[in-house]
């Protein structure tokens, strides 16, 4: 209960000094870690995420934050911009692949005694970038308005798009695991995606269609809408779920096919997503806190140098490569390439790899790189996003 009171304590004045707090380079997620890290030490001791109730319990808190982030992005994510915006299809693709490929193939030359789908993983789950930690860059008007969208875009889909490649490395290792034919499990990795795509459509359109209906006739209110469409995230993660699909690409498919049908979705959900979604972001970080606390003795230098060379050259050299031939100078390549934040993306997609794959030989190494990573991001972006956008802004005035 210490845990819990300490939390509260601290969100309530995170919450009255909040305007401060947004004019210092400290973010919210980083008070909220080093919270959780300092509970940790001294209140709670070692948590084992692997191990009920704190597995279940985050895996909850983290799912739905995802689901309704996903939902919320895509909904936001104004398709029109994708063809009058060359960047973010560049950044989607090029760079998300790239980021991919980069993160896997380090991954395997530095923890050699990792099998190449265990170091898949690890540079799957590292690939996507955190909106929320972005913030402080995609809302200053002083940034060109193209480079905030690009990255907003970006940030907004990609945490959808990885999930895939994880699912089919996922199979991979369940098939080595259990000394079964790969085909099989990677047959499954598809169905899961298939039947996740189609059970996101079939909720996003056809509830859309009926919220669309309703407020048509008057039926009704603005604060109904805002929860009907937090419920379709729900239904579309749980009758995926159910059949057998991926709730987490239902999520984002229904959140696109949300945004499509009904064009201001995305602005119904906004507040959500800067209060019940923070709330949960926040509750996310400060849990991870706590269980970094009981990791930082098991941190090696291979972890260290892994985690520095995914926030900057995993990441930074896709993204220049991903904006060749699109007339972005050096220095917006190498800004947009910085910010691209790690955070409950990430987190959440650990744990769903934990809770899918039995024990592996491999599991420490890659709850520590993950765990590791984000942790250093929330510091850097979080110290960095403030006196950086305001000098790209002055150079770009």
């Amino acid at each position: 209960m210490i845990e819990l009171l300490f939390f509260l304590i601290m969100l309530f004045i995170v919450a009255i000094l909040s305007c401060k707090i947004d004019k210092i380079p400290v973010s919210a997620q980083m008070i909220f870690i080093f919270a959780g890290i300092i509970v940790g030490w001294f209140f709670t001791g070692y948590l084992d995420i692997r191990e009920p109730p704190i597995s279940t319990i985050l895996l909850l808190i983290a799912e739905i934050a995802l689901v309704l982030v996903l939902f919320t992005d895509a909904s936001r994510v104004p398709l029109k911009d994708l063809r009058s915006n060359n960047l973010p299809p560049r950044l989607l693709s090029i760079g998300l692949i790239l980021t991919i490929i980069l993160g896997i193939t380090l991954a395997t030359l530095i923890f050699t005694d990792l099998t190449f789908w265990e170091a898949a993983i690890i540079g799957v789950v590292l690939a996507p970038t955190d909106a929320a930690l972005g913030q402080i860059v995609v809302k200053n008007k002083g940034i060109p308005l193209k480079i905030r969208e690009a990255l907003e875009i970006e940030s907004g889909l990609n945490d959808g798009l990885v999930v895939p490649f994880l699912l089919v490395f996922i199979g991979i290792g369940m098939a080595q695991e259990t000394f079964s034919p790969t085909g099989y499990f990677i047959e499954v990795a598809l169905e899961q995606i298939g039947l996740g795509v189609l059970a996101g459509l079939s909720v996003g359109l056809l509830g859309s269609w009926m919220v669309i209906k309703s407020r048509n006739r008057g039926w009704i209110t603005s604060e109904y809408q805002r929860i009907a469409f937090l419920v379709l995230a729900i239904i579309a993660f749980i009758i995926a779920d159910e059949i057998g699909g991926s709730g987490f690409i239902a999520a984002f498919v229904g959140g696109l096919a949300a945004g499509y049908v009904t064009h201001d979705a995305g602005k119904v959900l906004m507040d959500f997503a800067e209060t019940e979604g923070q709330f949960l972001n926040l509750t996310v970080f400060f849990i991870l806190g706590i269980v970094i606390a009981g990791l930082i003795p098991d941190i090696t230098w291979q972890i260290i140098l892994y985690a520095i060379l995914s926030l900057t050259v995993i990441r930074m050299l896709p993204v220049a490569i991903s904006l060749i031939g699109t007339k972005i100078s050096f220095n917006t390549a190498l800004f947009m390439g910085w910010f691209g934040p790690r955070g409950l993306a990430s987190v959440v997609l650990t744990l769903y790899a934990l809770e899918r794959l039995t024990e592996f030989s491999g599991e420490d190494t890659f709850i520590l790189v993950v765990f590791i990573t984000v942790l250093i991001s929330v510091v850097a972006h979080g110290v960095t996003a403030l006196p950086l956008s305001k000098i790209y802004s002055r150079q770009n005035q």
